[in-house]
């Protein structure tokens, strides 16, 4: 039945592969018959030019038609791991692949995504079977138990049952040379445009110098041809697009139900669940956590870059809940080859209990004879030698020195607003800490900070020199009590704030300016020693303050920004010897 099923799907990615063809042949029939239409009917020097555009139009065509070589797809880099290095995964692998009825892989290899896939290098079109590769995501194996992984692997051994992988590199084919075909196209009406615009623009440039006012470039109608032949593909495009994918999506829920069959109903659908909310978990872990120390030249410790997700999956679980209930009810795009995940998992909870809800089940990644080991295997395998040369400190400090540097960035626009009022200092000799932005309470939301490659190199070790600090403005406020209200009004307002005159006015102004004057205290406790950011797995990073500290920077702070200034305080708890 599988034989019989694939060789339908061969026929039909057949007949799709073979109308491109015909696509082909019939525009090349409209241009041979527009030739001779020219050449019966029209003056000749006319004739040869719609020849020559013709001809120019077939180019891109014939290409198209004779590049069959299909690109060959790089392989995911990861680790691949003999039956040796993992008997037990392998033999989990082998005992899913016989109860789906089907050959096991030939290699698995261990990535660093939350998926799991399966390809084979098969040959003569898809008839014959070649080498068959598993593809293992080590971050999938920290969220599943083993049931829900081999609800995984019976996922991935149901396409190699119905022979789903074989079909690949045929619709591959199909999908490549629609593609290259349109890109020919656009790029010939890319190149056109850009001919007719220096042409335009040289023109232009003579009057200019004739002292003769220019004509508006215009090049709206200059390559309408290619765009047109193009829009012919994309549409037929289109289409092979969603013929192809409507047949990959009933495979997908035919896997589905072979995973349901040797995993169980429940471990199927939870497995599912889990897959939704580590997606966006380890998305969260790389953005931050694990680079959060590249833009500062740092890296976390050895076998960190992937192993701390582990951490920070224990220390959210409570946080993800909400993901594994909330499932998207339409594909990712127009052509996933994947159902809505919505779909699928309904689809499975309304089958009728196997009794198999209550299998107790170990973390999958016991499977792995030394799941650390494979984790910090990882690095050398997925990361950049350039990113593997960074140092090596710890989360504490990889945290710590990270946030310094981005919320470096943070203060720029105090030192900016009060260099504006004429303030100036010593500058500052510690990283711009800003443990709140000016326009809100939190300094990245719900993250350790915002995502990664964002810092500037030389922002946040030392502020620019003559930056006024805080000892400079708390001079400044001594002198003029109303420098702070106009501090405030260099931030940014609501409306409401922007309308406000007199007290209204000043309550308005009063938490900018506190905000101000505590992102400046930060600066200098930070730089004493005094206060440090602090790394949690569960919520945002946060800066420390040393206990007498903490207790005393809130009314220190609302003494400075009181109608009557009192800035002793905090000159007093930030800046005392």
């Amino acid at each position: 039945m599988a034989h019989m099923a694939a060789s339908l799907r061969a026929l039909r990615a057949l007949v799709l592969l073979a109308g491109f063809y015909l696509l082909g042949i019939a525009l090349l029939a409209v241009l041979a018959a527009a030739d001779w239409a020219a050449a019966t009917w029209l003056h000749p020097a006319v004739a040869g030019k719609i020849l020559i555009v013709t001809v120019v139009l077939a180019i891109p065509i014939v290409r198209g038609m004779f590049m069959l070589r299909t690109p060959k797809g790089e392989p995911l880099p990861g680790i691949p791991v003999t039956e040796g290095q993992e008997p037990a995964l392998w033999q989990a692998v082998r005992e899913v692949a016989e109860q789906v009825g089907t050959r096991a892989p030939d290699e698995i290899v261990l990535i660093d995504e939350v998926n799991a896939a399966v390809g084979e290098d098969a040959r003569l079109l898809g008839l014959l079977p070649g080498t068959r590769r598993l593809y293992l995501g080590l971050p999938l194996m920290t969220g599943l138990d083993e049931m829900q992984l081999r609800a995984v692997l019976a996922h991935e051994m149901g396409h190699y049952a119905n022979l789903d992988t074989r079909l690949t590199p045929l619709i591959a084919r199909g999908r490549a040379q629609l593609i290259r075909t349109v890109a020919h196209f656009h790029e010939r009406a890319d190149k056109k445009i850009a001919k007719e615009r220096a042409k335009q623009e040289k023109k232009a440039e003579k009057r200019l110098a004739q002292g003769k006012k220019a004509k508006e470039i215009d090049t709206d109608g200059e390559g309408a041809m290619y765009r047109a032949m193009a829009a012919v593909y994309t549409a037929y495009g289109k289409f092979y697009l969603r013929a192809s994918l409507s047949g990959a999506r009933r495979q997908e829920l035919a896997a589905d139900l072979a995973a349901v069959r040797i995993a169980g109903r429940d471990a199927t659908a939870s497995a599912l669940r889990e897959l939704n909310a580590l997606d966006w978990a380890h998305d969260f872990y790389l953005r931050c956590y694990a680079s959060i120390g590249l833009g500062s030249g740092l890296m976390p410790p050895e076998g960190q870059f992937f192993g701390g997700f582990r951490t920070m999956l224990a220390a959210r679980s409570a946080d993800l809940d909400e993901l594994r209930t909330e499932l998207s009810t339409e594909p990712a795009s127009p052509y996933d080859s994947h159902p809505a995940l919505a779909e699928r998992v309904a689809r499975i909870e309304a089958l009728p209990d196997d009794g198999r809800a209550a299998q107790a089940a170990r973390p999958s990644l016991d499977l792995l004879a030394d799941a650390d080991a494979s984790v910090a295997a990882l690095e050398p395998a997925v990361l950049s030698p350039q990113v593997l040369a960074l140092p090596r400190v710890s989360w504490e400090e990889l945290v710590h020195a990270t946030m310094l540097r981005y919320s470096g960035q943070r203060t720029a626009a105090v030192h900016e607003a009060v260099t504006a009022e004429g303030v100036t200092g010593g500058g500052v000799t510690s990283g711009g800490i800003a443990a709140e932005g000016l326009t809100g309470d939190g300094i990245t939301g719900d993250g350790v900070t915002a995502e990664a490659g964002t810092a500037e190199a030389g922002t946040g070790d030392r502020a620019e020199a003559g930056a006024p600090d805080l000892a400079a403005l708390l001079d400044a406020i001594d002198a003029d009590p109303a420098l702070r209200w106009r501090l405030a009004d260099r931030f940014p307002k609501s409306e409401e704030a922007a309308a406000a005159t007199g007290r209204v006015a000043r309550e308005f102004a009063r938490p900018v300016v506190r905000r101000a004057l505590k992102q400046l205290a930060d600066v200098e406790l930070t730089a004493r020693g005094l206060a440090r950011w602090q790394l949690s797995w569960s919520e945002s990073a946060t800066l420390g303050y040393r206990s007498d500290i903490y207790d005393r920077l809130d009314e220190a702070l609302d003494a400075a920004v009181a109608d009557q200034s009192d800035t002793e305080p905090l000159r007093k708890l930030v800046l005392a010897p």
